[in-house]
């Protein structure tokens, strides 16, 4: 069994966390730095993220999510954010290939051009979409490093999104996919994994 298939059979979603268990921004940010080569379309990185461990701000994010313990004992909580207007840094993303010479002006305007049509055509519905679709895909990518370099996570999606952008003032732009719990997993009341379909249930070879 090869170490990553060891990783996916290991992370699981902590539902108790030990308590006073420091994580520090050294240990966020190496987890950061692997999670921004997670993927996105057009390269745009919707995701951002909010790492709470401030008490005062903690017992706000526990309130807002209907008061799920595992937030009280978890070493922080992350807001993972979908930012509607990702496509707006379109730009900004590709200017340095434009810079390195990769693709040339005609090429960079065509980018730019293509993809801001292609959200604002969209409309609120597909960027609220995107937004989300996104933020997802970096958000998984993040508990599977952090379970790699020895914390555990829970994803969590009950909690009252407004009570949260009020807390934390979220812009209306961003708009709130899940939150994380992480630290090290309190395993003395540990349940068995819950039941996995077998792969022909939830797959069709067409």
């Amino acid at each position: 069994m090869s170490d990553f298939t060891s990783l996916i059979k290991s992370r699981r979603s902590a539902n108790k966390f030990m308590t006073g268990v420091e994580i520090t921004d050294q240990d966020m940010d190496q987890i950061f730095q692997l999670v921004k080569f997670a993927p996105s379309a057009f390269n745009l990185q919707h995701a951002h993220y909010m790492v709470i461990r401030d008490p005062e701000l903690k017992q706000k994010v526990y309130e807002a999510a209907n008061k799920q313990y595992k937030i009280l004992t978890s070493s922080a909580v992350i807001v993972v954010l979908g930012r509607m207007d990702a496509y707006k840094d379109v730009d900004k993303i590709n200017e340095g290939l434009l810079n390195l010479g990769v693709i040339n002006k005609q090429e960079f305007d065509r980018e730019v051009e293509s993809v801001v049509s292609f959200y604002e055509t969209g409309g609120d519905v597909f960027k609220r979409d995107e937004a989300i679709r996104n933020a997802s895909l970096s958000a998984m990518q993040l508990m599977l490093i952090a379970k790699d370099q020895g914390w555990d996570t829970c994803p969590m999606i009950g909690f009252d999104p407004e009570a949260l952008r009020e807390a934390l003032s979220i812009p209306e732009s961003a708009i709130p996919a899940m939150l994380i719990s992480i630290g090290k997993e309190d395993t003395s009341s540990q349940r068995p994994r819950g039941y996995r379909k077998p792969v022909s249930e939830f797959v069709s070879y067409l």
